[in-house]
């Protein structure tokens, strides 16, 4: 008999006894999946972002459907619609969800400030800030290599001028890219916030001042002139608490160098409605 003949017939047998080994065990050995969680786990969407404070969707919906007292509505970028059919399943009332963007605190693009050097190297942020923190001058700002672009699963950032730009009306608030930016410029917020501080350079005014002309000088005229305390120039920046914000944009008004800026922050959840 032809031996390749034989050695494929071989083969052929040991595949097919391990095929019908492998059948056998996983119905033996079959865990029996929990229609609860199951059922939960469709009302998400897949994001694994880990804004629900566990690790991914399938984290999140393990907690709710073996543990009593786990809020329904943590779900961000679910919104209301996830909430709803969660709560529905569960047979708890519903509470709304907190819609949330990102916003960056930064925008000094190529019109507003300039390199130190040219950057020749890997097409990234975490890269980039290990050679002397960046091409740019600002060693707090935006580096504009995109490593938050790579990790938006709704392609709601782009690079513009320089710098990296956050369309809210796409913006599901899963926080990916907060997590991802290694200069710690995007920060999660309510979108029904209207004021920014468009800076995150921590230096004093004359240092601020020969990198960018967009920098916040610290010179206090915004908190000065807000008369709720809602914002504090600390560390020679300027802070805002949005649990005190009124949204009167004073603030933006009194801002000499206009790093402070007013806008609608509506995400994609109230935008849609």
């Amino acid at each position: 008999m032809n031996p390749i003949l034989i050695a494929a017939v071989i083969v052929a047998g040991i595949g097919a006894v391990c095929g019908i080994m492998l059948v056998v065990a996983s119905k033996f050995f079959a865990v029996a999946e929990d229609e609860k969680f199951t059922n939960i786990r469709e009302c998400l969407p897949g994001a694994n972002c880990g804004a629900c404070g566990y690790a991914g969707c399938d984290g999140y919906a393990k907690a709710l459907a073996e543990k009593e007292g786990i809020k329904a509505n943590l779900c961000i970028p679910g919104g209301d619609t996830a909430a709803q059919k969660i709560s529905e399943l569960l047979g708890v009332e519903f509470e709304d969800v907190i819609e949330q963007v990102a916003v960056i605190h930064c925008y000094g693009d190529c019109e507003h400030t300039s390199n130190k050097m040219d950057y020749v190297g890997i097409e990234s942020c975490q890269a980039a800030r290990l050679m002397y923190g960046g091409q740019g001058k600002c060693v707090f700002g935006c580096m504009g290599l995109g490593d938050c672009v790579k990790v938006c699963p709704q392609n709601a950032i782009c690079i513009e001028k320089g710098i990296a730009h956050i369309d809210t009306r796409k913006c599901i608030g899963c926080g990916l890219c907060a997590k991802t930016c290694p200069r710690g410029l995007i920060e999660i917020v309510a979108d029904v916030e209207k004021v920014l501080v468009t800076c995150n350079n921590t230096e004093k005014g004359a240092a601020v001042r020969s990198k960018c002309t967009n920098g916040c000088i610290g010179c206090k005229k915004c908190e000065k002139g807000c008369e709720v305390g809602a914002i504090k120039v600390e560390n020679n920046l300027a802070r805002i608490d949005y649990s005190k914000c009124t949204d009167c944009g004073e603030c933006a008004k009194n801002c000499p160098v206009g790093c402070i800026l007013v806008s609608d922050l509506s995400g994609i959840h109230r935008y849609a409605k």
